[in-house]
C-alpha cells in the first residue's frame, strides 16, 4: 500500500448529501471511505452503495453484535452493498463470529472489534473488565483469529500486539491524531506515522480531516506524515 491507500475517513456527524459531496471532494487523496452507523442509519444502504461508486474501499462500520443467526443474516445482506470492510464486535464470541464468517466470504473482509478507543483502563474497569486494555484487546482478537476472521480494529497502543498475532491480517486503527489535533472523545490516540510503525493497515482519521476548513488540504497533511513514517 502507499501512503494515501492507509488513509481512510469516516463520514459521520454530517447529513447524507454532505457526506457524499465530501466523499467525492476527497476520493482523490484518500484510501477509502468509512460509513458509520449514524450516516447509515440516516442513508440506509443507498447511501453506502452511493460511496462504492466513487470507487475506492468502502468500510462499513456497523460493529455487529447480537445472536449467531441474526448477525449472519446482517452480513449476508450488508455483501450485497459491494463494501470491502464490516465490523463486528469480537466481543459477541466465537459463535458468533463464525457465523458471521461464514457468510462474509472472500470478498467481504470482517474486521473484528476488540476495544473501543473510547475507552481506558479505569473506564474498562468500571465495566467489569479487570484486565488492561492490552490483555483485553489480545484476548478479544485471539477469539476472533479462532473463529477464521482476518481483520481487527484495536487502537495503536496495541496494533503491534495483534500484528505479531496475527501477521497475516488486516488491522484498521481509529483515534489517529496529529500532535497538533485535538484528542476529542478518544482516549488512547496516536500519530499517524507510529500507527503505521505498529502494523497499521487502515489509518482512519475523522474530525481532524472532516472538520477542517480546508478537508482536502487536511487529508493531504496525513498522507505526507504517513509517508514519512514509511520511510523512517
Amino acid at each position: 500500500m502507499n501512503a494515501r491507500e492507509h488513509l481512510f475517513i469516516p463520514l459521520d456527524q454530517m447529513e447524507p448529501e454532505a457526506a457524499l459531496a465530501l466523499a467525492a471532494k476527497l476520493a482523490p487523496e484518500v484510501g477509502g471511505f468509512k460509513v458509520g452507523m449514524d450516516l447509515f442509519y440516516q442513508g440506509g444502504p443507498k447511501v453506502a452503495e452511493e460511496i462504492v461508486k466513487l470507487g475506492l474501499p468502502v468500510f462499513l462500520d456497523l460493529k455487529l453484535h447480537d445472536i449467531p443467526q441474526t448477525v449472519a443474516r446482517g452480513v449476508r445482506a450488508v455483501r450485497r452493498l459491494g463494501v470491502r470492510y464490516l465490523t463486528v464486535h469480537a466481543a459477541g464470541g466465537e459463535a458468533m463470529l463464525r457465523a458471521a464468517q461464514a457468510e462474509a466470504g472472500e470478498e467481504l473482509r470482517l474486521l473484528a472489534v476488540t476495544l473501543l478507543t473510547s475507552i481506558d483502563a479505569q473506564a474498562a474497569r468500571s465495566i467489569g473488565w479487570q484486565e488492561l486494555p492490552q490483555e483485553i484487546v489480545l484476548r478479544l482478537a485471539g477469539i476472533a483469529r479462532e473463529a477464521g476472521l482476518k481483520g481487527y480494529i484495536t487502537s495503536g497502543e496495541e496494533a503491534a500486539l495483534v500484528r505479531a498475532l496475527a501477521p497475516d491480517a488486516t488491522i484498521g486503527v481509529p483515534g489517529v491524531r496529529r500532535a497538533q489535533d485535538a484528542s476529542g472523545d478518544q482516549k488512547r490516540v496516536v500519530t499517524p506515522a507510529a500507527a503505521l510503525k505498529a502494523g497499521a493497515d487502515l489509518i482512519i482519521v475523522g474530525r481532524p480531516i472532516t472538520q477542517a476548513a480546508d478537508p482536502v488540504a487536511a487529508a493531504r497533511a496525513f498522507v505526507a506524515e504517513i509517508a514519512e513514517g514509511e520511510g523512517a
